[in-house]
């Protein structure tokens, strides 16, 4: 029964903020038809849902009754069954040789039990700590089994970075990375060094026991924050948001800056709420301080998004002193007499070192600063306009490509499998994000976290949409998830405690049957070895194709890429060849040009069979990138010579004959 109309107060503004959130939704539907992108085809239906509800949740009158709660033999023995699907987690790889569809498939169940527990238990059973340790095994295990059975690295960019940390390893100086943009934020490259001397092990080792180790605990630090707004019950459901967010396990196997970047992000996002929920000291305010300057000297992107926290932080307090929820009209039986923290001293000192930091550091052969300055520049005045969304990854251009060529089922499902739990989350948060709104409810630790995550909303899904993708909007996600998962867990507190339980249960499910299996099957949770193989690269590789790696290197005395002329290049598949470049085994490493149905022309080319069992990366002949199979024939040709190969990898030259 709703409310009737004189007792409805429609200037509210979290009542305003969910119809205009409906009418901005209705507004974006139409660009679907100008546009095909994942995100502008759900992403409105997303938002007109979450606003539907919320605007249901205050009008709807009835009364309050608790959820179903499993019985209490069932919920004590769900740990000992989690448990147990870790173990199973842990075994599989090992036996199998790789994460298989199979340890997706059991994970995800694990995931489902862990979120049944948080929400389907009653008060006498739950335990926080017992859920947080089994998050924290899940994390681990769900991590580690990736890099046990990956031989070397997994991803692109960590074999750059490895690079570094060796040098400085030989030559126990940072002069040795002097020419590197690294060299003026160095932490991950000395933590990782600086392991490898402590407990006397080779730099992978010490990676993985050092960042690698750090990154699955610090979902303890989502506990923590959200623990400060809400109970343990609604901080553990925040924890397993973040825990089984796919790019949090990304940087999580994938581990270089971005991965160290976030866990000191995490820690600043907890000593800011901190301090705006408490009497803080001197010692909260110095971490706060310590911790924006350990991401500084750390990653330059980390950097940026670190700003645009502090940013919403300042924002949000002159909200609280000027705004429309001034301190003169705060409801004192309902708020907190404390006034907002100052935070104008920090976010001054902040911008300040980082335009020194950036200003000192070398980026083609120019500062950072100054050259991503150009950069952005140069994207405004060439490429910026609205739906100019053709600037794109290599990846999305492929997909897109595929998709247009009469696209199989398979080909339709897996962008939306990819973003449904990203979708599902984002949901939640403009649930969260409206509760707050609400002025008995507004401050300024959660009007942070609201301000912090429309803005990298803007960074991550709106300037992409103009064509400006300079701020790397795919490392921004796992940091955008940390505000999303705290909020998100305010949302589902709002539908259990507002909406009628039949429909609250009906949410729940969805997010606990859906999520973490969304989640787990997203590309970013297994790119070592892709879930959907033919639609996306592996961004690992075999124990032989390393040793190619090695051998190539020997055989050319890894030339420096100036001494190596255009006709000289080599030519193999993506990722393949940022493998053979980067760690300066050939540095003039190029991705192929192969026609359809044709061969390719390059005098130096690299086979391996993955390019015939796994889809790859190669140009076409319009220069456009297509994700497939190749023949071997098409890229080492039979008038050329073979003047290396291990079976599974073939370097061809020209042949003396031909010539």
């Amino acid at each position: 029964m709703l409310k009737t109309i004189d007792q409805l107060r429609p200037f509210r503004l979290d009542t305003v903020a969910a119809i205009a959130g409906l009418a901005l939704a209705l507004a974006l539907l139409p660009l679907r038809l100008f546009a095909s992108q994942i995100y502008l085809e759900t992403v409105p239906i997303v938002l007109g849902t979450a606003c539907g509800l919320y605007l249901l949740s205050l009008y709807h009158q009835g009364n309050v009754t608790s959820l179903p709660t499993l019985p209490g033999s069932v919920a004590m023995t769900l740990p000992t069954v989690v448990l147990a699907g870790i173990s199973a987690m842990i075994v599989l790889p090992v036996v199998q040789g790789e994460r298989t569809l199979l340890f997706f498939a059991l994970s995800s169940l694990v995931g489902t039990l862990l979120l049944v527990q948080i929400v389907f238990t009653d008060d006498e059973v739950f335990s926080a700590g017992q859920i947080l340790f089994q998050l924290v095994c899940f994390a681990l295990v769900f991590r580690f089994t990736a890099l046990y059975v990956t031989p070397g690295y997994i991803g692109i960019d960590i074999w750059t970075h490895m690079e570094l940390a060796n040098a400085i390893h030989q030559e126990r100086s940072l002069a040795a990375i002097s020419h590197d943009k690294h060299f003026a934020s160095p932490l991950y490259h000395l933590l990782v060094v600086t392991a490898s001397f402590l407990f006397e092990v080779p730099l992978r080792t010490a990676l993985y026991l050092s960042v690698g180790l750090v990154m699955p605990l610090s979902i303890l630090l989502v506990y923590a924050t959200t623990n400060l707004l809400v109970p343990g019950r609604w901080a553990t459901l925040a924890a397993a948001l973040y825990a089984f967010a796919s790019h949090v396990s990304l940087w999580g196997m994938h581990i270089i800056p971005t991965s160290l970047g976030l866990v000191f992000f995490l820690g600043l996002v907890y000593a800011l709420i901190r301090v705006m929920r408490i009497e803080y000291t001197l010692r909260d305010f110095s971490l706060l301080l310590v911790l924006s300057i350990a991401v500084i000297l750390t990653h330059q992107v980390s950097t940026f998004i670190m700003l645009v926290l502090l940013v919403a932080a300042f924002i949000a307090q002159v909200t609280f002193m000027i705004g429309p929820f001034g301190l003169t009209r705060l409801d004192t039986s309902v708020f907190r007499a404390k006034k907002p923290v100052n935070l104008i001293g920090l976010v001054v000192f902040n911008f300040g070192l980082t335009i020194f930091v950036w200003s000192l550091t070398p980026y083609r052969e120019q500062s950072f600063l100054a050259t991503v300055l150009s950069f952005f520049g140069q994207t405004i005045e060439e490429s910026a306009g609205f739906l100019n969304i053709a600037s794109q990854t290599d990846s999305d251009s492929a997909e897109q490509s595929a998709a247009a060529a009469d696209p199989s089922l398979l080909e339709q499902a897996v962008p939306y499998t990819d973003a449904a739990g990203f979708l599902l989350l984002l949901g939640l948060t403009f649930a969260g994000c409206l509760y707050v709104v609400h002025r008995r409810r507004a401050e300024q630790s959660v009007f942070t976290l609201l301000l912090a995550a429309a803005f990298m909303l803007v960074f991550v899904l709106g300037l992409p949409m103009f064509g400006i993708r300079n701020f790397i909007p795919t490392r921004w996600f796992a940091f955008l998830f940390a505000p999303m998962a705290i909020l998100g867990a305010v949302g589902v507190r709002l539908l259990v405690r507002d909406l009628n339980p039949a429909f609250v249960v009906a949410c729940l499910l969805l997010v606990v049957l859906v999520y973490p299996g969304a989640m787990m099957l997203a590309v970013e949770s297994n790119t070592e070895n892709p879930v959907f193989s033919s639609q996306h690269e592996r961004l690992a590789y075999d124990e032989s194709e390393l040793v190619a790696a090695g051998s190539i290197a020997q055989l050319t005395g890894s030339p420096d890429g100036q001494d190596i002329r255009q006709d000289q290049r080599l030519y193999t598949d993506h990722p393949y060849q940022t493998l053979i470049s980067r760690t300066g085994a050939y540095q003039s490493t190029m991705a192929g040009t192969v026609p359809t149905d044709g061969t390719a022309d390059h005098e130096y080319t690299l086979y391996r069979t993955t390019q015939s069992s796994e889809s790859v990366y190669f140009q076409d002949e319009d220069g456009h990138a297509q994700l497939g199979t190749i023949d071997r024939a098409q890229l080492c040709r039979p008038d050329q010579a073979t003047v290396y190969t291990n079976g599974d990898v073939t370097l061809c030259t020209p042949s003396p004959v031909s010539s």
